[in-house]
């Protein structure tokens, strides 16, 4: 389903549009644009939501490494 909207873009955009494609494509380059530029905003969203969280946690990982550490070192000895 399709949906006509009235935009306003600065003249600039206008020509550089115009330089791509062809007058019948320019809704089909715009749609496509505003997509990339959701999924690359979602994609730097998450990044910075696991980095967040990452550091969040980092203490308490590394302290459940350390535990897990002693006892691999357990398991290895005892299987030599």
């Amino acid at each position: 389903m399709h949906r006509r909207v009235n935009i306003t873009l600065p003249e600039a955009t206008i020509r550089l549009l115009e330089s791509v494609t062809k007058k019948g494509d320019r809704s089909r380059v715009i749609a496509e644009a505003v997509a990339r530029y959701v999924a690359e905003i979602g994609k730097a969203n998450l990044r910075r939501r696991l980095k967040e969280g990452a550091l969040e946690r980092a203490e308490r990982d590394q302290n459940l490494s350390e535990a897990c550490f002693g006892l691999e070192e357990e398991a290895w000895r005892g299987k030599r």
